[in-house]
């Protein structure tokens, strides 16, 4: 197993069980505990986690991972979300995608859409993530217009003034936004004020805000809010999503698709 994959799996197991023990590591991942120690103390240099006697535990800044890592995480979820969500968007739209691994994936499955046999765009892509920008700007079919703002290392996004001031000469047909959290009582949130504060600018200029986020976000609470829960007009989630939280979100007039 490739170092790289390892130290994703070890952010993985952190992730859900906020500690990591070197033997059951090992054991987990098939290689030696010497192995583990190696990429545990690697992790720790990144800041990504903080050592202990035996394993590591849960750092001040592992809640905001760094995009690849986060790549391979309930990946066949995110896949069939960016599907059915690139699937709601209409050719000729002007959609805004914010940074994050499933409007990643969203931005490839609209990539695909083939060139109007009368020339010209298939859409107008607005986006304050770099890397979209990137993988979207070869595309001919696609016009892609990129905020200012200053850039995040850790989710590749465009934050900060610039943004807003692009986007408040803007009107988009829909929105998606890849979030931490979606609360039926707080809405959808993120971790980080900056990347709120750009993401609500791009739900704030769209006449449709469509929500992707896999079941695991569900119900819980992130630090910045993003938009209210009215301001959504779509939830596309997995089929693990909870049927008394999927209840409670249509109960708001949400559109709720478990794909």
């Amino acid at each position: 197993m490739a170092a790289h994959t390892r130290w994703t799996r070890l952010l993985e197991i952190l992730g859900d069980q906020g500690q990591i023990d070197v033997l059951d590591a090992a054991e987990r991942l098939g290689c030696s505990a010497a192995t583990i120690r190696r990429d545990l103390d690697e992790l720790a240099r990144q800041n990504l986690l903080t050592r202990t006697r035996g394993g590591a535990v849960v750092s001040t800044v592992a809640y905001d991972l760094p995009l690849r890592y986060k790549a391979a995480r309930r990946a066949d979820e995110k896949l069939r979300i960016a599907k059915a969500a690139a699937e709601l968007i209409p050719t000729g739209s002007t959609v805004g995608l914010n940074g994050g691994t499933t409007t990643s994936e969203v931005a490839r499955e609209l990539a695909l859409r083939p060139e109007p046999s009368a020339g010209g765009v298939a859409l107008t892509v607005v986006t304050n993530a770099i890397n979209i920008a990137n993988e979207l700007a070869i595309r001919p079919q696609v016009k892609i217009v990129v905020t200012g703002g200053v850039a995040r290392p850790n989710s590749y996004e465009l934050v900060g003034p610039l943004v807003d001031s692009v986007l408040r000469t803007l009107a988009l047909d829909y929105t998606i936004l890849g979030v931490d959290a979606v609360h039926p009582r707080f809405g959808a949130a993120t971790h980080d004020e900056s990347e709120a504060g750009a993401n609500r600018a791009l739900a704030e200029c769209a006449g449709t805000v469509v929500v992707v986020a896999d079941s695991s976000k569900l119900g819980r609470r992130a630090f910045a809010q993003v938009c209210e829960t009215g301001a959504v007009s779509v939830l596309v989630t997995d089929r693990g999503a909870p049927e008394d939280l999927v209840e409670e979100f249509t109960g708001l007039g949400i559109d709720v698709l478990r794909v």
